[in-house]
């Protein structure tokens, strides 16, 4: 789904948007957001990742269930 909206841009801005939108200035800027906000949510992830990484209780966490990941699978093939 789409929304129109307005927007006030400077003006050298505009003839930097023109530039490089090819006839497009919605979809130019459609796809820039989408980059960022891309960007954006990766390095979130990134940094939770890192958070967790330090995290003693929770490595100690993933090492018991480092420990048990393949309970039984052995037992499928018998």
């Amino acid at each position: 789904m789409r929304q129109k909206i307005a927007i006030t841009l400077q003006e050298e801005l505009v003839a930097f948007l023109d530039l490089q939108a090819n006839g497009n200035r919605s979809e130019y800027l459609n796809s820039l957001l989408a980059k960022e906000r891309k960007r954006t949510i990766e390095a979130e992830l990134i940094r939770a990742l890192q958070e967790d990484c330090s995290d003693p209780e929770y490595l100690a966490e993933i090492q018991l269930w480092d420990a048990v990941v393949a309970d039984g699978l052995d037992d499928a093939e018998g």
